[in-house]
Order: C-alpha cells, then sequence, then structure tokens
C-alpha cells in the first residue's frame, strides 16, 4: 500500500512541476540538447537526488558538497569523483576505505556503504551530484549504475 501511495505522490508532484515547465531550472551546458522528454526525466532525478543526497550524504560532504576541513572530501568540483563515474558510483554502493586525494588534499576517512540503496536511487544521488556545485555533467542513467556496479573491484 505504501508504495501505491509514494508512486502517486510522485505522479502528481511530476504533473505539477513539469505542467508548468518548472524542469527547465535544471538545465545547464550538459543538459542543454536534451528533448523535453529527457529534460524531464533528469528534473525528477535531480529532485529525488536532492532529497536522498540530504538524508544519506550532507551530513559528511555537507550541503552545498563543500565536503568537512580535513575529514570528508568536497564533491563540488572535485577531481577525484569527475575523473572516475564508476568509481565514484562503486563508493556510494560499496563505501570507501583508505587514502584518496581530491583537488590535491588527502583524505583517510571511511566512507560508509549504502547498500540499502536500490540503483535507480544511486543513479538519482549520482545525478544530483554530477550536476549540482558547478558540476555538470548531465544525467546518470539507470543503465551507467547497473554496469558500474557489475565491474566494481
Amino acid at each position: 500500500m505504501k508504495s501505491k501511495s509514494t508512486f502517486f505522490s510522485m505522479v502528481i508532484l511530476s504533473m505539477v512541476l513539469f505542467s508548468c515547465g518548472r524542469y527547465e531550472e535544471f538545465k545547464n551546458s550538459a543538459t542543454e540538447n536534451y528533448s523535453n522528454e529527457k529534460l524531464q526525466k533528469y528534473a525528477k532525478y535531480m529532485i529525488q537526488g536532492k532529497q536522498l543526497y540530504t538524508t544519506h550524504c550532507s551530513n559528511c560532504h555537507q550541503e552545498k558538497g563543500d565536503g568537512l576541513g580535513k575529514l570528508f572530501p568536497p564533491l563540488a568540483k572535485s577531481d577525484y569523483m569527475l575523473e572516475d563515474i564508476p568509481r565514484t558510483i562503486c563508493a556510494i554502493k560499496n563505501g570507501l576505505k583508505g587514502e584518496i586525494k581530491v583537488n590535491g588534499k588527502t583524505y583517510n576517512q571511511a566512507m560508509p556503504a549504502l547498500d540499502r540503496l536500490t540503483n535507480l536511487e544511486i543513479a538519482e544521488i549520482s545525478t544530483y551530484i554530477y550536476n549540482s556545485w558547478g558540476n555538470e555533467t548531465g544525467m546518470i542513467e539507470l543503465e551507467t549504475v547497473e554496469e558500474s556496479l557489475s565491474n566494481c573491484p
């Protein structure tokens, strides 16, 4: 029953947002050639991704993706994240241990696995972080997440 009400809520939200053309606010240089249909899907991923990010990621990486001092790295314009999307997807699902270098700074704080997230939720979070705070990568498709997760080390 809960999934039906969640689905119904999403349909209503989508109708309200997209009937007014509000999804246009999510456009960036990576999405400027998206069809209206793809832009609507992208906007839905961004909305859901932000909510999931706030719940699961912002405590460490902060609301604006700027990280937390020397403990947790930034996601905003993060060279580590931007250079390898599949690695980031694997880190979201499986966590991350060991030293990493982000924008010239070393971090060595473990990132917990978010293994309860569905592949769709990971696609939504990924789309959000890859298109927020100056990042402009475009939509991270569900197929990209599925392929990435099948090849995690």
